[in-house]
Parts: C-alpha cells; structure tokens; sequence
C-alpha cells in the first residue's frame, strides 16, 4: 500500500539522525559512490603508521571499519550524540575520543601523528592539520565538493549565488594545503548520481545533514515538501549529484 504524504515525513521527521550511519535510507535513497573507495585506501595506509588522528569522525564508523588500528589512534568529533556514539564503537578497539569544537587549535601538541584522516570535514584548517602532523606525516581526507546536490539545496532556497556553487573546490583546498606547508600528492574528483526515492528519505537527508539547508524543519517547508512528495510520486525520483575528492598532502621531513 502507498504510503501517504502525513506518514512518511511523520515517519522521517521521528527517527534519530545521531551517527554517520544512513543505512535508514537503504531502499528509499541511492548515492553512487566514489570508485576510489576511500574506507579501502584509509585501512591501507593504516596498516603503516603507529599514530593515526581522525578529525570530526562523527560517530566513528568509518575508522572502526578499517580495524585493527595503529597503538595510538585518536578521533575528534563536537556534535555530543556523535560523541556518545563514537566512544562506544571506538573505545573497545583502542581508540581515544576527544571532545573538541572543530575550532584551531586542535588539542594535541606539534607533530603528534604520523597520519591525520577526515572524511566528509566540516572545516578543514590546514595550518592546524599541517602543525600536528610528524615530519613526512600526511593528511588523507574525502571531502564534499562545489555546489554538492544543490539540485534539492536550490529547490528548497532558490538559485545560489555563484561563489556559494564553488565553494569547497578542490583548487581552493590545494592553494590552503600549500601555504600550510604542504605538499599535495594525490587529488581525484567525481560527481556522482544521487536519488531519492520518496519525501520521507529527502526529509531525513536534511535532518541529519543540517549544512545542506540550514534551520530545516518540517513546519517550515512542508508545503515545499509536498510539492517535490507529488512531483516524485508522478515523475519518479527526484536526482541530484554529490560532489566528492579525495585529497592526500604530505608533510615535508
């Protein structure tokens, strides 16, 4: 049976967003992925360090999936749900986790990690990951691109002025990564296909990734939200493209 309107954004408006897990997701939204598969690079290149930070991990999925960890393995992360969680999945396989606002500077001294890691960062600041870093240390990170599945971002907020679309390009990360004193040695970028297959996996989307359309609420955009409930209901899913690079910087010895 069809699910009405009234259920499925009651429905997603209900559910917790805490953690970086979108599995609630699995059959209502599809986002392809990167082919570079950063989970797979990050393990490798864990198997070779002994000290290893993971700044803003969210609830630490990704860095327990990439188990076992080096001695010293340490994850940062602000939002408290996320902290809650990260240190329930993280402790029992060796990992600290920090409490630290996402603001310079970070809580560790100079040279502290042979490798720092951040999946998905907020912000990144670059003088910070470059002074925490060991000589020869690198930085690894997956990060959101330019104008990231603006497709529902502009139909909630209308068309976005330009330098809004650019930001987070990868050029702009390159220049900051080299007046911080690194050296940048890989850099890969893609825009992938992204649907969502119902109103309800759209409302959890902005619920939980709540830089996409700051202050979302329901109450605030419900009858946008019925629009796009019926334009996907007559017209099938409703396509946006995420904007995804992976960049890798070294610290000179």
């Amino acid at each position: 049976m069809t699910r009405t309107f009234d259920h499925l954004v009651a429905e997603a408006d209900s559910v917790s967003v805490d953690g970086w897990d979108f599995s609630w997701l699995d059959g209502r939204a599809t986002e392809q992925r990167p082919s570079w598969g950063y989970q797979r690079l990050l393990a490798e290149r864990l198997t070779g360090v002994r000290s290893v930070l993971d700044v803003q991990t969210g609830g630490g999925e990704v860095l327990a999936g990439c188990a076992p960890l080096p001695a010293l393995t340490v994850a940062t992360e602000s939002w408290p749900p996320n902290i809650d969680r990260a240190t329930r999945l993280l402790h029992p396989l060796g990992a600290a986790v920090v409490a630290d606002a996402d603001e310079p500077p970070l809580p560790f001294g100079d040279g502290a990690f042979e490798l720092v890691v951040s999946r998905h960062p907020v912000t990144v600041w670059w003088e910070e990951i470059a002074r925490v870093l060991a000589p020869g240390g690198r930085y690894f990170s997956q990060q959101v691109g330019p104008a990231s599945v603006f497709e529902l971002v502009e139909y909630f907020l209308g068309p976005q002025p330009e330098e809004v679309r650019r930001g987070r390009h990868p050029d702009d990360a390159v220049a900051a990564a080299g007046a911080a004193g690194l050296e940048v040695v890989d850099l890969r970028s893609e825009r992938l296909r992204t649907e969502f297959h119902d109103i309800g996996a759209v409302v959890y989307f902005l619920r939980k990734v709540i830089w996409m359309v700051p202050g979302f609420t329901v109450g605030q955009y419900r009858n946008r939200l019925r629009e796009l409930h019926e334009q996907i209901e007559n017209d099938g899913p409703f396509v946006a493209y995420t904007a995804r690079f992976l960049i890798e910087a070294r610290k000179k010895d």
